[in-house]
């Protein structure tokens, strides 16, 4: 499937861990866009699962997100994770084990291939070609989201059927191949890079969170916009509720690598603040801080949890998430409209 085939020009970022949500992704896909489940941190018996759910619930198009296995060794961890012990002692919460691990890679593919979702997309890395050629062979688009020119060069190669172009104003974690590299790119330069430089389908992401922001990505050269934050207040979404009072607010955020040692962007809290200097090393760190995480989000402590968020997450609104899309897409339209005009035609 087509960005460009899609009734609205929006897509339900993947959402991770406890945002995701079946309802979620039905509604959005229910509304005209493009739902998105996300395969991340779940067995492949789970994605079997959420996929089956999915489709007795609608028979709209909708995608997975996988994430690609590290690509390279860790940084040294063992004096950050020895500089947690204060946060264990604080949570009266054991921290979890460090260990690698790929994520369930190869039976998510093998369920994957079997399932044939209209799209799979991919983070932290670009398949082989031959997973992709696999993947498009039993019926599915495969879609490559990338944070620079290079990734997207390396994706097309690699045989993407579309881009998703992430921005540094995206909440969660960055989807870089490798993010010890270079400053990240704003969303609106990105766009422009890639765009110049392939014919394939774009979709843009990163602080999209109004119909103006929709049209401004369409305007760049997007063919739809993805968006997460803006649908985390929603009914439908899996958010913990110290997340969603987090997103209500106009708390600022920032890059961290704290919670799981792979760069994301949350709301700023005391956690980010006293463990800046974490590591690259995901997905050990991840799981040493997990335990930290699940009991913050269940005594409602702002400090100790990963607040993940966009830098406009304080347009995010509180209504039905097929409300939501439709919308963005009404105010897009008006964007659309009133530039039009503006430029005389």
């Amino acid at each position: 499937m087509k960005p460009t085939e899609l009734e609205l020009p929006i897509v339900l970022a993947p959402l991770a861990g406890g945002s995701a949500a079946v309802p979620l992704a039905v509604a959005v896909s229910e509304a005209g866009g493009l739902g998105f489940l996300a395969a991340g941190y779940l067995t492949a018996g789970d994605v079997r699962a959420q996929v089956e759910t999915f489709r007795a619930r609608s028979n709209r198009p909708f995608g997975v997100n996988v994430f690609a296995p590290p690509a390279g060794p860790p940084e040294p961890y063992e004096a950050f994770v020895a500089s947690l012990l204060d946060e264990e002692a604080r949570a009266g919460v054991a921290l979890g084990e460090p260990r690698s691990d790929d994520d369930d890679w190869a039976a998510k593919l093998d369920v994957l291939a079997e399932l044939a979702p209209p799209v799979v997309s991919f983070a932290f890395g670009c398949p082989a070609a031959s997973v992709l050629e696999r993947l498009q062979a039993a019926g599915s688009a495969t879609w490559v989201t990338v944070t620079t020119p290079a990734e997207a060069g390396q994706a097309e190669a690699a045989g993407a059927r579309a881009l998703v172009v992430q921005g540094a104003e995206a909440g969660g974690h960055r989807a870089a191949f490798d993010d010890r590299g270079e400053e990240p790119y704003g969303l609106l330069a990105l766009l422009q890079l890639v765009g110049a430089a392939t014919d394939l389908p774009l979709v843009a992401a990163g602080g999209i969170a109004t119909g103006r922001g929709v049209a401004g990505a369409l305007a760049a050269g997007a063919d739809a916009a993805q968006i997460g934050t803006a649908f985390l207040r929603c009914p439908e979404a899996g958010t913990s509720e110290v997340h969603r009072a987090a997103i209500a607010s106009a708390a600022p955020t920032a890059l961290t690598r704290a919670f799981s040692g792979k760069l994301a962007r949350g709301v700023v809290n005391r956690f980010m603040r006293e463990h800046a200097d974490a590591p690259s090393a995901y997905p050990e760190i991840h799981h040493v801080t997990s335990p930290l995480r699940k009991a913050a989000r269940a005594s409602g402590d702002p400090d100790l949890v990963n607040l993940w968020a966009g830098q406009a997450h304080a347009l995010a609104v509180a209504e039905p998430a097929g409300d939501v899309a439709r919308r963005l897409a009404a105010e897009a339209r008006e964007a659309a409209s009133r530039l039009a005009r503006r430029l005389g035609s």
